[in-house]
């Protein structure tokens, strides 16, 4: 199983009232798919005047970006981009993180200094800083990749994981963080 994460469903969640987020192709697929048509109808008609035309009548306008949209918003889900797996599962046990094809680890809510979801440009990012990187638990030792990747912050290094792709959202997950890690704020 060397190179690939393990998913949400091989790992028992550390407490019964486990709330999952993960990544979704569909979403992203759906994202791509409304973003292309919506720039398609912006775009045709400025393009038709400028090559000194008419313009196609809306049906076949509609047509051709419905199309082009499926196409390409299928490659984007599908590709390798699209298919990088991250998976947040938040219960009374902890925080698991599987960040972008990386393995999962545990932290305890005891052992988390701070929790930041915060906008990256497009992109949201979940940001996990431990009190101390040894009391960080990997879910299963020598499986895969390794854990999320780290960042510096102010507070020390942190695990990342982005959540552009992640159901439900970002808000649900600060939501749900908040509710479990009341004495600590969630930036």
């Amino acid at each position: 199983m060397k190179g690939m994460s393990i998913a949400p469903e091989q790992v028992e969640a550390p407490a019964a009232d486990a709330v999952l987020f993960r990544s979704s192709p569909w979403r992203t697929f759906i994202a791509v798919f409304l973003l292309l048509m919506v720039s398609f109808a912006a775009v045709s008609p400025i393009v038709a005047l400028a090559v000194g035309g008419t313009g196609n009548p809306w049906w076949q306008t509609f047509a051709q970006a419905a199309s082009i949209s499926v196409v390409a918003a299928g490659a984007y889900a599908w590709s390798t981009r699209g298919a990088l797996r991250t998976w947040i599962r938040i219960s009374s046990g902890g925080l698991e993180v599987a960040a972008q094809d990386s393995d999962p680890i545990l932290l305890a809510w005891e052992d988390i200094e701070s929790v930041v979801v915060r906008r990256s440009g497009l992109r949201s990012v979940l940001e996990v800083t431990p009190v101390d990187l040894d009391r960080v638990h990997p879910v299963d030792d020598d499986r895969g990749p390794g854990g999320p990747a780290l960042t510096l912050t102010g507070d020390g290094p942190a695990f990342t994981a982005d959540l552009s792709e992640v159901w439900p959202g970002p808000r649900a997950l600060k939501h749900e963080l908040a509710r479990r890690m009341p004495a600590k704020p969630i930036a």
